[in-house]
């Protein structure tokens, strides 16, 4: 597998708190997206580690194909319909 799979063509919207630690999922197989469920095991995928650094909101990347990592940049508005 060498493209992340398209979990979903929006973002996901979800609060985080500070401090808190969550791993992203960057391959789009995870049934728990955004989220990484250890789907990626026998891909070259691994999961994005991120601790916040403040309460916020954070815009998750559904697409997989963000250039900010797991940050939304809107990119899944350009992706190819199949």
């Amino acid at each position: 597998m060498k493209k992340a799979v398209i979990a979903a063509r929006f973002p996901f919207p979800l609060e985080v708190k500070k401090g808190e630690t969550v791993q992203w999922c960057a391959c789009g197989l995870s049934q728990n997206q955004p989220w990484c469920d250890g789907s990626h095991r026998g891909t070259d995928f691994v999961p994005v580690t991120i601790t916040a650094r403040r309460d916020q909101i954070v815009f998750f990347c559904g697409c997989k194909h963000s250039k900010r990592g797991e940050i939304c940049d809107g990119s899944h508005a350009r992706l190819e319909r199949s």
